[in-house]
C-alpha cells in the first residue's frame, strides 16, 4: 500500500533529521521553527511518522512495528548515515530503538520532552484490555468518524494543548488553531490517531524498558524538557536523567511541545550539542 508523506530538507553541513511527536494535532510542521533555526549550521530533514500529517492516510492497523520499519528504512535510503537525530515526544522511543538497532549511524541524539505510553495509558496508569475495543470502534465506517470527531473537537483540542502541550493559553488560537484543527480533519487521520491516545503505538510497555533503550542505545543522550511539563510525563523524565550516559537542560518555561512555543530556547540549547 502507497503512503503518501511530507518531508522538509533545507540547508547544507552535517546532518540533522527532526523527527516530530506522535499526537492527533503533531506534523513535522511543529519542527518548522527548529528546522529554521538550525538550517543555517546543518542539512536539517525532517517528515511526517506513516499515519499522521497533513495528507490523507489509508486505514492501516498501524503498529510499533510499522513506525520502526519506516525509521529505518528513511534512515538508510533516503538520509543515508551517518546523521544526528532531535526527537519530540513519542518520537523519541523510536529513536533509541533506531540507535540500538542501527550502531555508528547516530552522532549525537537529542531527545525533547520524550514520552513512552499514550495519553490514556497515562492518565488512568496503565493499559486495558478494553483499548482494543476503543480502536476497533474508531475504525469502523460510520460510528467511528463520529467518535473521533467528538474527541478532536475545537474544545477538546484546545482544553488538552492548554493542559498538556502550551504554556500559554492563548498561543493555540486564530490561524495556529485552525491549522491544528484542520491536520485531525486529514481523511483517515482517526486511525492512527486513536491508536496513538490508547497506547497502540507504545514502543515499550514500562519505564524499566524505555530507560533499559536508554541505555543500550550507547550514545551520549541530551535531553531536554521544560520546568512546567506535566506531572507524569515529568517523572518519566526525570527517570531518564538519571541515567550516566544521559545530560539534561531543564528550561524555565515549555510543556510538552516546548520545540514549538519556545524554538529559540531549545535551539541554544541543541546548536552547540550538535556541534561538539
Amino acid at each position: 500500500m502507497e503512503v503518501t508523506l511530507g518531508m522538509d530538507n533545507a540547508g547544507n553541513g552535517p546532518t540533522v533529521v527532526l523527527l516530530p511527536a506522535l499526537s492527533s494535532i503533531s506534523t513535522r510542521e511543529e519542527m518548522r521553527p527548529l528546522f529554521d533555526g538550525l538550517a543555517p549550521r546543518f542539512r536539517v530533514v525532517t517528515v511526517d511518522w506513516p499515519g499522521f500529517g497533513d495528507q490523507a492516510r489509508p486505514q492501516i492497523d498501524w503498529t510499533p512495528q510499522v513506525l520502526s520499519a519506516f525509521l529505518d528504512w528513511f534512515l538508510s535510503e533516503i538520509v543515508p548515515p551517518p546523521y544526528s537525530i532531535v526527537a519530540a515526544g513519542h518520537g523519541a522511543g523510536y529513536a533509541l530503538q533506531h540507535a540500538v538497532s542501527k550502531p555508528g549511524t547516530i552522532e549525537h541524539l537529542a531527545l525533547i520532552a520524550p514520552t513512552w505510553r499514550g495519553p490514556l495509558p497515562t492518565m488512568i496508569g496503565g493499559h486495558r484490555p478494553w483499548f482494543a475495543q476503543v480502536r476497533h470502534a474508531f475504525d469502523r465506517r460510520i460510528i467511528g468518524p463520529l467518535l473521533y470527531r467528538l474527541n478532536v473537537s475545537r474544545f477538546v483540542v484546545t482544553r488538552m494543548a492548554n493542559e498538556h502541550v502550551y504554556c500559554d493559553p492563548l498561543w493555540l488560537s486564530g490561524d495556529r488553531l485552525a491549522a491544528k484543527l484542520a491536520v485531525t480533519r486529514a481523511p483517515g487521520a482517526r486511525h492512527a490517531s486513536v491508536r496513538f491516545v490508547t497506547g497502540g503505538l507504545d514502543l515499550v510497555a514500562d519505564r524499566i524498558a524505555f530507560l533499559d533503550l536508554a541505555q543500550r542505545a550507547n550514545k551520549p543522550i541530551l535531553l531536554i524538557y521544560g520546568d512546567q511539563t506535566p506531572a507524569k510525563s515529568r517523572a518519566e523524565m526525570e527517570a531518564l536523567s538519571a541515567l550516566p550516559n544521559v545530560s539534561v537542560k531543564r528550561l524555565p518555561v515549555g510543556k510538552l511541545s516546548i520545540h514549538e512555543e519556545f524554538p529559540d530556547a531549545v535551539a541554544n540549547v541543541i546548536t552547540p550539542f550538535l556541534s561538539g
